[in-house]
């Protein structure tokens, strides 16, 4: 397996494009099952998860023509409405087909899904909703199988504001028979992005981005050409860095709407953050002040950036208290970050990062996604080298993480594995 060289102490100094978003364009692709023509995406990221989806979509019968950033996708051939264990074994998001397959197809039947160890997950929520819709929905031999004839508008009400959940809701209401409401729904900007898609599709929606989404059925959908949504976890993660080395960076292509949670609690950190054009300019002229942070749903602080907010706390002055709220088991980087010199310790769904003055390299092990990206920030700060193991995870999520990093200063390479 492939692993990252880091030697830290090196200040980050110049310009990083944000990468169009992953958690937009996962949805955005299953949402191109809901037409027989063409849908041309723009701003792809080029990642695993990315070549994932348009693998299990290939099975179903999709033709995708990819060219760098940009993807031609048309489903007037679809002919299989499984998709596969060996497939989706290893991505979550592998369910956002179930929506699309059952509202346009009438069946599906999907593998319960893969992705990064952090969590139960469960997706009842979604199935519960898609039988309140007339569906009918059965769980065997890890598949979930479902059958409707057209689906019915209905009413329905999460109890948790599952993202995946509600993006699922609204492919399979976008062409369901009359009117469907979801109420306390996921509010994500990556949500307003699959809304923004299907309305130019042809698709009836309201209220996307808040906890009440409208959806009016209509007869079909037709093709169009989209761009997505920038990676706002990605510009944070590299906020992040440029804050933990002392460093100097203009993010571009990263609005400043989509971060604000995080922008407040790096502001209160002390990190200078002002938005300059189209992007944001990140400084550190200070010591880095300890925060408290409570991870919550959208608008609240991102869980996905809970792991490289505390690899930054590492350094601060004095002690932060770090709350995960959403996923449990989401505190897997904290054994590796200790390895590098940190001083953390658990008590059920806090972390108490005690600030130090200094980071060591060492070797270290990546078990998710952004428990991966800390450990890259953690090494571009410690004295030494780290050696992180496991780096498949970060393909899944950052696009070209090492080469962005090498053009604004950083020494690290990538050691291609056995």
């Amino acid at each position: 397996m492939d692993k990252i060289l880091i030697a830290g102490g090196k200040r980050l100094q110049g310009e990083i494009v944000i990468s169009g978003a992953k958690n937009a364009a996962l949805p955005i692709i299953a949402a191109s099952l809901l037409t027989g023509e063409e849908v041309r995406l723009l701003n792809v990221p080029r990642l695993n998860d990315i070549s994932t989806m348009c693998r299990l979509m290939e099975r179903l019968g999709t033709k995708i023509i990819s060219d760098g950033e940009r993807l031609s996708i048309k489903n007037k051939e679809v002919s299989s409405f499984e998709a596969s264990y060996d497939v989706v074994k290893t991505m979550r998001a592998s369910v956002l087909v179930l929506g699309p397959l059952i509202t346009r197809f009438g069946e599906a039947r999907i593998s319960l899904p893969g992705g990064c160890a952090i969590g139960a997950r469960p997706i009842n929520l979604h199935l519960m909703a898609l039988e309140k819709m007339g569906a009918e929905v059965r769980v065997e031999h890890g598949y979930v199988i479902a059958r409707a004839g057209r689906l019915k508008g209905a009413r329905i009400y999460l109890d948790f504001p599952t993202v995946t959940g509600t993006e699922n809701l609204i492919m399979a209401a976008t062409i369901a028979d009359g009117t469907t409401l979801i109420e306390n729904a996921a509010c994500e900007p990556e949500i307003v992005d699959l809304a923004n898609l299907l309305t130019g599709m042809g698709a009836r929606i309201t209220g996307a981005g808040s906890d009440l989404i409208v959806i009016e059925g209509v007869d079909s959908l037709r093709g169009t050409e989209y761009r997505i949504m920038p990676d706002r976890i990605e510009a944070g993660t590299y906020i992040a860095a440029s804050a933990i080395t002392g460093g100097d960076l203009f993010l571009r292509g990263c609005p400043a709407r989509y971060l604000e949670a995080v922008i407040i609690k790096l502001r209160e950190a002390g990190v200078d953050i002002a938005e300059d054009g189209d992007g944001l300019r990140v400084r550190l002229s200070k010591k880095l002040r300890s925060i408290d942070i409570k991870t919550m749903t959208y608008p609240g602080f991102p869980t996905d950036m809970q792991a490289q907010m505390m690899a930054l706390m590492t350094v601060s002055s004095g002690i932060s208290i770090i709350t995960e709220t959403i996923f449990e088991k989401r505190f897997s980087h904290v054994a590796e970050l200790r390895r590098l010199g940190a001083d953390i310790k658990i008590e059920g769904n806090s972390a108490m990062v005690k600030g130090v003055e200094t980071l060591s390299g060492a070797n270290v092990m990546a078990s998710d996604l952004r428990a991966s990206a800390s450990l890259v920030l953690a090494g571009l700060r410690a004295e030494g080298e780290t050696v992180i193991s496991r780096v498949y995870h970060l393909d899944r999520g950052y696009e070209r993480m090492a080469e962005k990093l090498t053009g604004v200063g950083a020494k690290i390479d990538r050691v291609r594995g056995s």
